[in-house]
């Protein structure tokens, strides 16, 4: 009997020329604690039927914005490293088309290759992490790309001063010390009035691990983390990105097998909902 077929994202269209692709990357290689992220992106598109196509916060709908789901990235039984270079492939094609693509993990891994994408496109890309971990270390159980030390790759290819990483609260002492020399890093899921006006003109990266959440509100992930923010901090604060030049973003970490009623995946579902309309 053939399996069910994921319906696509709630809202989306089949368009020739989207403003936003939704690209799934069901990536789980490296989680070894928890695994399930690669479920991640079937479930959130499923939940994501049970949430209205209209935001009250933004007194928009998605039948107003030019969206497609474009499917997932096929990645299953991959490395990390090949995974990432189709990854980097897929996304850079979306790019080039003048699109913004918004990847949906799958482990955290996978945001090594939409920032080169994007980088590849933007020299002077910044990337600004939500993560309740640094995920900078050098190495992580003999292996160099993983989803605990994607964040030091991507600082080795772009420079860590174009890394901007909020909501932190677990990394290793060397993590800390490698994190001294980002940008900026904060418990807090705010932007100093001085980093915005630094931000305000150049091409962003986007990085949400759900786990930035407190475990209350987002259990069904990964490496849960207490304490964390709640659910209308972490939208205010994408709210609080409307001017900003966001040039591709993911959602990652949802672990469907770890979560409570589907309350993670549907968690997640209605924050992409909300970044797709403020950027469409």
């Amino acid at each position: 009997m053939p399996l069910p077929v994921t319906p696509p994202f709630l809202g989306s269209r089949q368009l020739e020329s989207p403003r936003l692709v939704l690209l799934g990357v069901p990536l789980d290689r490296t989680q070894y604690y928890r695994p399930g992220t690669g479920l991640a992106p079937g479930r959130i598109r499923l939940v994501s039927d049970s949430l209205e196509t209209y935001s009250p916060d933004l007194h928009r709908d998605l039948s107003e914005v030019a969206f497609t789901d474009a499917g997932d990235v096929e990645v299953g039984g991959l490395r990390p490293e090949a995974a990432v270079e189709q990854i980097t492939r897929e996304a850079t094609l979306f790019i080039q088309a003048g699109a913004i693509p918004i990847l949906v993990g799958g482990e955290h891994t996978l945001t090594l290759g939409g920032v080169r994408a994007a980088h590849g496109q933007y020299p002077d890309l910044v990337v600004l992490q939500l993560d309740a971990h640094l995920d900078l270390a050098t190495n992580d159980r003999g292996m160099t790309l993983t989803h605990g030390t994607v964040f030091r790759r991507i600082a080795d290819e772009i420079g860590p001063d174009r890394l901007v990483q909020l909501g932190i609260r677990s990394g290793t002492r060397e993590e800390f010390l490698a994190a001294g020399r980002s940008r900026y890093w904060s418990a807090e899921v705010r932007l100093p009035t001085p980093l915005r006006r630094e931000l305000a003109n150049v091409p962003i990266y986007l990085s949400i691990d759900i786990d930035v959440l407190d475990p209350a509100v987002a259990p069904g992930t990964g490496s849960p983390e207490p304490p964390g923010i709640g659910f209308r901090e972490l939208v205010d604060f994408i709210y609080s990105l409307r001017n900003f030049r966001i040039v591709a973003a993911d959602l990652v970490e949802v672990s469907p097998p770890h979560d409570k009623s589907d309350l993670t995946a549907i968690v997640a579902a209605k924050v992409l909902r909300e970044l797709i309309l403020l950027l469409g």
